[in-house]
């Protein structure tokens, strides 16, 4: 039998970093095997399902760019592909009689209001918390009978075995033992029909095909009634993959503030799928050596289970900072010039800045304007489409320094508006120079009038630092550069100098002139 993964989430909520490693293993696995990978939506919980949650789980895959070979959206012959439709059809309903009949699962009539006071109970008498039986696990026919014919309601449950090891094997950590009595009777049909997730996602797995399971290692307490369904079926149980936790940089348990954060909302902070991909990827597993910045290709051929470790995998943000810089160096102007445009077609990249909060804001720095930042970009893609071989040059220039796409708005904006910000302590501190004035003037004389190659903006600058006695060109290249761009820093002086070019050079120092005292 071929391999077969399935992705199965629960559309209660967003598409967040644990959900997305779950995924992209299955599709590394799938294909390293040359098998399937399989989209399953587990709804069974109506009163939390949400239609939009969905959604986001098909947008955000699709952005990824991870596919499937089957599921709700693209069909195939093990449909349908949502638990709800599933249950609909009567999948369930067979397979739970068959329980019953075996006597591996009873109907439970407790109210809410008993099952409160038998935790209460627990308690206070410092007993092992969960529901082992109640009035029902043995009951006889007649009460049970009884119990219908008044009309109460009722879940099913599975009657776990006693006195017993129940063994599961887990590809990672291998033989894991759980001491039966020890394990309460789980649900498997709800009050209102619904299965469990306990129960349809076994049932399903079985029909499926499904030959591994990935999941967090979060799962593994409940593995054992998973692996226990299978073997009181007579089926074939699937290789549990249970993947270890994520945490932050610093070990701690991984939240907002370590960067984990909404799927979607790394894509909008203008990260690529491919080094997003590849960060996740690395969490938790290792192809072998020292390799990190690797292709989809690389990581599909090097995909094994063997590479995952037990230990807890950690997210550092500066590692896909780094991965996602490496992977623009790597890339054409022009492929990244693409990137932008499709960055900003997507319409949650808008929304995203425009309802932006600046949560983590870093000391002594000032509080990030999500607006401007979006309008800075937008600015750039737009000027792109009429100024599309000057943006390019615009855009090579700040390509070694820029690890994000958004970030080539505000990088790339003093080579595109008319009169870039100034900063005033820049301002300040080097056009108060002595030789300011007259350096401005060489400028418009020598580098103004026309176009240079970058070795001969140098030779100018150089030439008015020679005949002046200045000792080092520093001085000469401070003011020069605030008088261009506004600012400090930047790309080098003489490749911006030979981008911006003539016409603009003596804009920019006619300007600079006004702030010379």
């Amino acid at each position: 039998m071929s391999v077969r993964v399935r992705f199965a989430p629960s559309p209660t909520g967003l598409l967040h970093v644990g959900a997305l490693r779950t995924v992209l293993f299955d599709f590394l696995f799938a294909k390293h095997e040359g098998g399937q990978c399989i989209f399953r939506i587990e709804d069974t919980d109506r009163a939390r399902y949400n239609a939009e949650s969905e959604q986001e789980f098909v947008e955000t895959l699709r952005w990824v760019g991870i596919e499937f070979d089957e599921g709700p959206h693209i069909g195939g012959p093990f449909g349908p592909y949502r638990q709800s439709e599933r249950k609909e059809a009567g999948i369930y309903a067979t397979y739970i009689e068959e329980l019953e009949a075996k006597g591996h699962a009873y109907k439970a009539f407790d109210t809410s209001e008993e099952l409160d006071q038998m935790r209460e109970f627990q308690q206070i008498n410092k007993q092992q918390i969960g529901y082992f039986g109640g009035d029902w696990r043995d009951a006889i026919s007649s009460e049970i009978e009884a119990a219908i014919a008044a009309g109460r309601t009722y879940v099913i449950r599975m009657r776990i075995p006693r006195d017993r090891k129940i063994i599961v094997q887990d590809a990672i950590r291998g033989r894991i033992e759980f001491d039966s009595n020890i394990l309460p009777d789980p649900v498997l049909i709800k009050g209102d029909g619904m299965p469990t997730y306990h129960f349809a996602a076994m049932v399903d797995d079985h029909l499926m095909e499904i030959t591994h399971i990935f999941r967090g290692e979060e799962w593994i307490p409940t593995s054992p009634i998973h692996a226990l369904l299978f073997e009181l079926f007579g089926w074939t149980a699937p290789v549990f993959v249970h993947c270890p936790v994520i945490i932050g940089a610093d070990g701690k348990k991984l939240s907002k503030r370590h960067g984990a954060t909404r799927v979607l909302d790394y894509m909008a902070q203008g990260y690529l799928k491919f080094a997003l991909k590849n960060f996740i990827a690395l969490i938790g597993w290792s192809p072998g050596g020292d390799v990190e910045s690797m292709t989809e290709e690389e990581l599909i051929s090097s995909f094994t289970i063997e590479g995952l470790q037990p230990s807890p995998g950690r997210f550092d943000i500066e590692k896909l900072n780094w991965l996602n810089g490496l992977r623009i160096r790597s890339m054409t102007t022009e492929a990244v010039l693409e990137e932008m445009k499709g960055l900003y077609s997507e319409a949650y990249t808008k929304h995203y800045w425009e309802t932006f909060v600046d949560e983590d804001r870093v000391p002594n720095q000032p509080e990030k304007d999500g607006k401007k930042i979006y309008s800075q970009f937008e600015n750039l893609v737009l000027f792109a489409e009429s100024n599309r071989v000057y943006a390019l040059h615009c855009i090579k220039e700040e390509q070694e320094r820029v690890t994000n796409l958004i970030d080539f708005g505000a990088a790339c904006e003093f080579f595109i508006v008319d009169e870039p910000e100034m900063d005033p302590k820049a301002v300040d501190k080097w056009f108060g120079q002595p030789h300011v004035r007259d350096l401005f003037a060489h400028l418009k004389a020598t580098c103004g009038t026309k176009q240079l190659t970058i070795e001969e903006y140098r030779e100018k600058l150089v030439e008015f630092q020679t005949a002046n006695g200045i000792e080092k060109l520093g001085p000469i290249v401070h003011p020069t550069r605030v008088a261009l761009t506004g600012k400090t820093s930047g790309p080098g002086l003489f490749e911006l100098m030979a981008v911006l070019g003539p016409e603009r050079i003596t804009k920019r120092v006619d300007r600079a002139l006004t702030f010379v005292k």
